[in-house]
């Protein structure tokens, strides 16, 4: 039970079973293996060989595995794993899980990777070899019936990654938003050029979220292109929906102060707007930015809006900005 009104409970298997009948879909299980071996959390530093039931429940999966059209596979951590006081050494997938999709992507089989956790994990080998991977988190009581329709396309997913995933632990602490140059890779070449001898970047940035249609940003339009410390100043851009599919996409601004008296970061998230679309189907969004999007703390611990250039980004993502314009702000 859920919650203090002590609701139902309708897991991923069920849901997914139960949406497989309505569709008339044979729908076989397995468990596979649990989310942390027997020698966890030691094993995420000295890694151990699969047990004898370790391989026997990994070969009943891929047996039915092979004798599917598609596996998906749920994965990720329990409550055990995550919470206060519950850091872990290794953002992986805990236990014996990668091992087991790395069994069964020998099927040969679409796999489909379904996350359930309640941090970022470095998923790199599923984000490389695995051709979907739907990102959960913990949620509640319907999320059997709520995934399942969607993964069997009754309708687009639209939701944005709420943080960052970095590729490494090492990476940690990976924020967003960032100061300038605080992700920067070593160089390679220069009086400080010792070559590459790690790996740099995001693998899932701020924001970052797909859907199973497209959407394309177009016209941008300032009302103003100078404003004083006290003025809003109007931004419009237009939105459509270029795929074959209804769906939702979250359009995202994004504003960076060019130069300033302290250290700012190196872009803010200012707004952001869901809309849905029909395929064809163009709309306008419009955000107002006010003078408490352009301040900062200044050395005299006061929040002020100073006076220069801002430039202005427009996209559906941290990383991918298609659209820039700038506006200045003069006493």
């Amino acid at each position: 039970r859920y919650g203090p009104s002590n609701n139902p409970i309708t897991t991923i298997k069920d849901g997914i079973i139960n949406y497989g009948k309505t569709k008339a879909l044979r729908v076989d299980y397995a468990k596979g293996v649990d989310v942390v071996d027997k020698n966890w959390p030691e094993s995420e530093i000295i890694p151990t060989d699969l047990s004898s039931e370790e391989l026997e429940k990994m070969a009943e999966g891929v047996r039915l595995g092979k004798e599917s059209d598609l596996i998906i596979a749920v994965m990720g951590e329990s409550e055990r794993e995550v919470g206060e006081s519950r850091s872990r050494s290794d953002l992986n997938l805990p236990g014996k899980q990668r091992d087991y999709l790395m069994k069964l992507k020998e099927t040969g089989k679409p796999i489909v990777l379904v996350l359930v956790n309640g941090r970022p994990l470095t998923v790199n080998w599923e984000n490389k070899y695995l051709p979907a991977i739907v990102e959960s988190w913990f949620l509640s009581n319907q999320s059997g019936n709520v995934l399942a329709e969607m993964l069997f396309g009754g309708y687009s997913p639209s939701g944005k990654l709420p943080i960052s995933f970095p590729k490494s632990v090492g990476q940690v602490e990976m924020n967003f938003p960032t100061k300038p140059a605080a992700q920067a890779g070593q160089p390679g070449v220069g009086p400080n050029g010792w070559g590459n001898s790690r790996v740099v970047g995001f693998l899932y940035p701020f924001g970052y979220g797909l859907s199973y249609t497209d959407f394309s940003f177009s016209n941008l339009q300032l009302t103003k292109k100078q404003i004083r410390p006290t003025d809003s100043l109007t931004v419009t851009v237009d939105i459509e929906n270029i795929g074959k599919r209804k769906g939702a996409e979250v359009v995202q601004l994004y504003i960076k102060d060019v130069l300033s008296s302290v250290t700012t970061y190196e872009m803010d998230l200012r707004g952001f707007e869901k809309i849905e679309l029909n395929p064809g189907e163009k709309r306008t969004i419009r955000f107002t930015i006010l003078p408490a999007h352009l301040e900062l703390l200044d050395q005299h611990n006061n929040w002020t809006v100073e006076p220069g250039k801002f430039e202005l980004f427009i996209g559906n993502s941290s990383v991918n900005l298609p659209l820039k314009d700038s506006f200045e702000v003069v006493n």
